[in-house]
């Protein structure tokens, strides 16, 4: 089953008001998770260029890269979906297949649910922040969240970066230090022309960014900024969540980012209260940015907590 990019409000609304949808992006506690029924849950699948295709389900989107070498995994989602994401990857390689390699992005559970199951058959891959959030108790603030199995655990860890020769090109993970969390990678398929944001990027969205595990609004923007200098002006950009974007809408995503800060920063400036900028909301542009999970107060929080260190 295929996925056509839609337009941005649109689609991203779709992808994420189901009844998992602001749950799984919140990074969803394992016990939350358990009690989650995804019996029906789809897996869909798109290509975006070259080897590599964008799974997207109730978690966190997917990155993979499919050819000759096998099959190589960004983010696995959740435990209960390992057969489902199996099935997809069976049929963009038409027969089963071992899976050769799994990279995360960062450690909340909506993007490494499924490293339990995929972890005994393939290298896990990530930051070495990454591990060590997994491998402790996280009192995050969707809730707390208990050390993984050591199955589910990355046996490769890396600092800066980390390069892997997969399907005739290099796939390459770099750490953004206090972006989304503190362990975030960035994954470009270099010969593709993709790049895989991981939750630096919600498209169209208000984003999480998790200020109890390292991250910081402007770390956010440090990344996005890199990010645009290093890509070309084709790239496809698959983001963490929502639909499948252009260097255009990642353009667009860092105006909102700078001009949210700017807003609040003169508004602390000016010794207005978190309330006081509630109530005044950001400028009306960016009003069908606000969602579910992060509403335009809640993003405005995020952003001032952030600001102010808190």
């Amino acid at each position: 089953m295929k996925v056509k990019p839609e337009g941005r409000a649109t689609l991203a609304r779709t992808a994420l008001s189901g009844a998992l949808g602001a749950a799984a992006v919140a990074g969803l506690a394992r016990s939350a998770v358990a009690q989650q029924d995804m019996s029906e849950a789809e897996i869909t699948a798109t290509h975006v260029a070259g080897n590599v295709y964008m799974l997207q389900g109730p978690g966190g989107n997917m990155g993979v890269s499919v050819g000759a070498d096998g099959a190589l995994l960004v983010d696995d989602q959740f435990a209960p979906l390992a057969d489902k994401i199996r099935a997809i990857l069976a049929d963009l390689l038409g027969g089963e297949v071992d899976l050769d390699f799994v990279l995360n992005t960062h450690w909340h559970p909506d993007h490494v649910g499924g490293n339990s199951e995929f972890g005994p058959e393939a290298p896990i891959i990530a930051h070495t922040n990454v591990r060590k959030r997994m491998s402790t108790r996280q009192e995050a603030s969707f809730g707390a969240v208990d050390p993984s199995p050591s199955e589910a655990l990355p046996v490769i860890t890396f600092g800066d970066s980390v390069s892997i020769h997969f399907n005739g090109e290099e796939v390459r993970a770099i750490h953004f230090p206090h972006s989304h969390t503190d362990g975030d990678a960035v994954i470009f398929f270099t010969s593709s022309n993709v790049v895989h944001m991981g939750d630096v990027y919600f498209a169209g969205l208000f984003p999480f960014v998790d200020l109890t595990s390292g991250g910081s609004v402007r770390g956010v923007i440090e990344t996005v900024a890199r990010v645009l200098e290093q890509v070309p002006a084709d790239a496809r950009v698959i983001p963490g969540h929502g639909p499948l974007a252009t260097v255009d809408g990642l353009r667009e995503y860092l105006r909102m980012l700078e001009e949210s800060v700017v807003f609040v920063s003169e508004g602390i400036a000016a010794g207005k209260s978190l309330e006081d900028l509630q109530a005044e909301g950001l400028p009306e542009r960016w009003a069908d940015w606000s969602w579910s999970f992060i509403s335009g107060e809640r993003w405005i929080e995020n952003v001032y907590r952030s600001l102010q260190g808190s």
